[in-house]
């Protein structure tokens, strides 16, 4: 199982853990994997075409995967995921209602 880090905004969904262990061949596998353990999550991750939002970085062993193969990026059980909303001004952080 993949480790997949959790920012602070999103952790009132995943019971407060910081890291959680999920299953999953790809990013876009690993996020439906999340979504089934934590309901609601995807929704602040992805927007309503099932992309992930402009204000979200996902990492794959510190590789953003928008440099890789997005979604489709191969995930190894040993890989640590990190999910890191961008540093920006004003509204659309990860715990708003989308």
């Amino acid at each position: 199982m993949a480790t997949v880090r959790i920012p602070t905004p999103l952790r009132k969904l995943t019971e407060g853990k910081e890291e959680v262990s999920v299953s999953g061949a790809t990013i876009g596998e690993i996020i439906a994997a999340l979504e089934q353990s934590y309901p609601g999550i995807k929704a602040r991750i992805c927007d309503d075409s099932g992309q992930v939002r402009r204000f979200v970085n996902i990492f794959a062993n510190d590789e953003d995967i928008r440099f890789l193969q997005n979604l489709d990026t191969p995930v190894a059980d040993s890989d640590e995921i990190s999910i890191v909303p961008a540093i920006a001004g004003g509204t659309g952080a990860l715990g708003d209602t989308p």
